[in-house]
């Protein structure tokens, strides 16, 4: 079910770069800030935008993070602010923040959804600590989701890495990405890393918790475009496929717009 990515990066590279510059000279704003995890979309998207020689923030936000993910982040921003001089870093260390929000809330709930509650918790957060960077600089929030997850199976937090102003990879799928990451030179210990959200405080990867890996994904994402039913498919093509219709259906309310209810005008 894997599929090598057909991208044209270079082309793409340019694409987006230049499309990133034109909407924020649009906007007046100074440049991007960009959560930067130890994974490939961040640092990716960080890449892109260091080269519309605008201002980018690259901001840690570790909340009881992994040593190996920490790692990796710095790497990447290391060698970001080496290639670009409008480079520069921030450090917010969130946990005890995360700590003092969990003790004024209640936990009397079952556990799994306790932990899974806390994790998007975390997300957002971090995502108001973006928007703070955003604010006092005069920055745009870039986002990190690609196409699968923002698309197809909705695999992030609603208003956590899901609240940005712009979302420049959101038309690629993760193997483009990755592709582009090799393009880009970001260090090969990212390049290498199992996908992860980091946001549970273990070792669980990306494929431990949607069940599949992404390119079984973006080959569901594609026979569910082509109008493909899970009865056209058997053993583990079937199995991802279902995967797939079932995450998609149940994180629709990511995806669509707010749903607004909208008065007839016999009661105006």
């Amino acid at each position: 079910m894997s599929k090598k990515s057909t991208l044209q990066v270079e082309k793409a590279n340019e694409f987006i770069v230049n499309w990133l510059k034109a909407y924020a000279t649009n906007a007046k704003v100074n440049g991007f800030v960009v959560g930067i995890s130890g994974g490939v979309d961040s640092a990716v998207t960080s890449t892109l935008c260091a080269q519309t020689g605008l201002k980018v923030v690259c901001v840690e936000m570790p909340i009881h993070q992994a040593a190996s993910h920490v790692a990796r982040g710095r790497e990447h921003i290391n060698q970001l602010m080496q290639r670009f001089p409008n480079v520069s870093r921030a450090e917010s260390n969130l946990t005890s923040v995360f700590e003092t929000f969990k003790e004024v809330l209640p936990n009397d709930t079952e556990e799994q959804q306790l932990h899974l509650t806390l994790a998007n918790t975390r997300a957002r957060i971090r995502m108001t600590t973006l928007y703070y960077y955003g604010g006092i600089y005069g920055l745009l929030v870039a986002g990190t989701g690609n196409k699968v997850e923002d698309f197809g199976v909705g695999f992030y937090t609603k208003y956590g890495d899901g609240g940005v102003d712009v979302s420049p990879i959101a038309d690629l799928m993760k193997s483009d990405v990755f592709a582009l990451g090799a393009y880009l030179k970001i260090p090969e210990s990212i390049l290498t890393a199992s996908p992860t959200d980091g946001l549970f405080g273990d070792d669980r990867t990306d494929e431990d918790q949607l069940g599949a890996s992404y390119d079984e994904l973006e080959w569901a994402m594609r026979q569910d475009e082509e109008g493909k039913s899970a009865a056209s498919f058997s053993g583990r093509e079937k199995t991802v496929f279902e995967i797939y219709k079932r995450l998609n259906t149940i994180n629709q309310h990511k995806m669509q717009p707010i749903p607004v209810c909208i008065l007839p005008q016999s009661l105006k």
